[in-house]
């Protein structure tokens, strides 16, 4: 047998075998059938644990290979060298593609290979004569696991090194990555240790940013880089110390994902970003009203610093209440997202920062409509207690506190600072089954007092639909409440429920009869449906009125000939 014989790529066999969903378990000493041509697999050695390799995983494995008669025509274990190759790629005999992947780590089989799915009616001159059943005794030492990462067949990632936790960088997320790409035959085409980059700017071709996705902390990759996740039909020419890539080059790239800054939208509107420069500790993180201690550097967009706490040595911690307004909007919803001793770059657009008014600084002026930069560090902070901790008397105390809170809030035109109090003021008493019957009643008349003004805040900010729920809470609770029934109303007619507004509206006035307010909505909605009626009476006639245009005239009637 010549010493390099490795089992080739096959020519003029059938296409692929079909196997079943399920593969066959065996016993040792146990033969049976995989799939529906003819390939059988016996179990000599039961392998370890309950995974198999998978479509272009490298494998690894010992192997002899003999006719039928016992003629050994191969053998990886006469070399002393394992072989390996890419599963489910065609660089192999078919009948060991199918075969390989019911195999677990460690397992030794004897595979049967009829001719359809070995060498076919050519053979393999001069060792394996044409129409050669075959039999294979295989170990599978090990495997590599292959991904293919878009699942098209265009960019495959074999990890050199496993990484760290679990977590990968999405899109927003800053990395920092060593690497070095290759063509097919050998030539560095780029270089760069310790370079960073936005995720989803990506950097030199799209096969980085798609591969940094799938990566931990730490992990080390290689990727095999078709040209359409590189430089496609064009190529790229030679530039600085990048050489040129040809037309349709196929890339080997070594990645390592050293580390990355995670990204995150505060804000839904993506006008507050928060970059972590440190991880914190722990999962904890300030609520509503927590008291936070932080050191922080606030500078504008040309670097100038306004503002400076806690930074030189001997110089107090910053201190501030969360949601209580004492510190610019954006800061304090940042600073709820964060965990002690996390550090943190804080960008902050105008709207969440002095707005078009800009802001006289200890250290600098904030120009108006300025996007601003915060560093914070997160030293420590209190938690505001939370409804779980407290007895029933400080639930009932705490939402009569926030009940108040909400109404300076609402006076003072900020409906929806407003409205979050109430809400929280609910959320304290919801649950009253281990209330006494006294707590009950307190509880009750809290829950449609803040429910109620929540409503009118929601009608301020023109969220009518949340308007019109908070009201019908009311009601459930008491259906005779006139302030529900007179702003479900106002709730309706902005919904455009003339009827249901009518309805309410009605009601309200056979309560209270003499109120003014309520009288006067009653105008109102009149004249909406009033209006209404007239728009909707338009809008028919000018439609019957097309259809009288366009419809056929009536044939003339049938007239006898009187010359007939």
């Amino acid at each position: 047998m010549d010493e390099d014989f490795d089992i080739p790529l096959v020519e003029d066999v059938n296409d692929d075998i079909d196997l079943p969903g399920d593969v066959p378990t065996l016993k040792v000493g146990e033969e049976k059938e995989i799939g529906t041509q003819g390939l059988k697999k016996k179990l000599v050695k039961e392998g370890e644990g309950w995974e198999n390799p998978e479509t272009v995983d490298e494998v690894e494995v010992h192997y002899t290979g003999t006719l039928l008669d016992g003629t050994k025509f191969d053998s990886s274990r006469d070399r002393g060298t394992p072989f390996k190759f890419a599963l489910g790629q065609g660089q192999v005999i078919k009948g060991w593609d199918e075969g390989i992947k019911t195999m677990k780590k460690g397992e030794n089989a004897i595979f049967t290979i009829p001719p359809e799915l070995a060498y076919g009616e050519s053979g393999s001159p001069p060792t394996i004569p044409p129409n050669a059943t075959l039999q294979f005794d295989v170990e599978l030492l090990s495997w590599t696991s292959v991904k293919d990462i878009c699942k098209d067949g265009g960019l495959f990632k074999k990890i050199l090194t496993g990484g760290e936790k679990w977590e990968n960088p999405k899109d927003p997320d800053e990395v920092l990555v060593n690497y070095e790409a290759k063509l097919e035959d050998g030539t560095v085409v780029a270089k760069a240790d310790g370079k960073e980059f936005t995720v989803m700017e990506g950097h030199f071709c799209p096969a980085l940013a798609k591969a940094v996705k799938t990566m931990k902390k730490g992990e080390k990759v290689l990727l095999t880089v078709k040209p359409q996740y590189g430089f496609g039909e064009k190529g790229k020419p030679a530039a600085g110390a990048e050489g040129a890539v040809p037309p349709n080059a196929t890339l080997q790239i070594t990645l390592e994902l050293v580390s990355w800054k995670t990204v995150s939208e505060v804000t839904d509107d993506k006008k507050v970003m928060k970059k972590i420069l440190k991880e914190g500790e722990g999962y904890e993180r300030p609520n509503e009203g927590a008291v936070v201690r932080v050191k922080l550097v606030g500078k504008l967009q040309d670097g100038t610093v306004f503002l400076k706490k806690g930074q030189d040595e001997g110089q107090e911690l910053f201190e501030f209440r969360t949601d209580e307004e004492q510190v610019i909007d954006g800061l304090d919803k940042a600073v709820m997202t964060m965990k002690k001793g996390e550090v943190a770059l804080l960008t902050i657009a105008p709207e969440y920062a002095f707005g078009s008014s800009g802001s006289k600084q200890e250290l600098a002026s904030v120009p108006p409509n300025s996007t601003v930069y915060y560093e914070v560090e997160m030293v420590s902070f209190i938690k505001d207690k939370e409804s779980w901790d407290m007895n029933t008397p400080e639930k009932i105390e705490a939402a009569g506190k926030k009940k108040e809170e909400g109404n300076v809030l609402f006076k003072s035109g900020k409906y929806a600072r407003a409205s979050k109090r109430y809400e929280k003021a609910v959320k304290y008493i919801d649950y009253d089954s281990s209330f006494s019957e006294e707590e009950k009643k307190q509880a009750k008349a809290l829950k449609v007092a803040c429910n109620l003004n929540n409503a009118a805040c929601k009608l301020k900010l023109k969220d009518f639909k949340q308007a019109e729920k908070l009201c019908t809470k009311v009601l459930e609770i008491e259906s005779s409440n006139v302030k529900a029934l007179y702003r479900r109303a106002q709730a309706y007619i902005h919904l455009a429920d003339l009827d249901l507004a009518e309805f309410d509206v009605k009601k309200a006035l056979e309560i209270d009869p003499d109120n003014r307010e309520i009288k006067m909505e009653y105008k109102l909605l009149k004249e909406k449906m009033k209006e209404y009626n007239k728009k909707e009476a338009k809008f028919y006639g000018n439609m019957f009125a097309k259809m009288n245009k366009t419809a056929p005239k009536e044939p003339a009637p049938m007239t006898i000939d009187s010359k007939a």
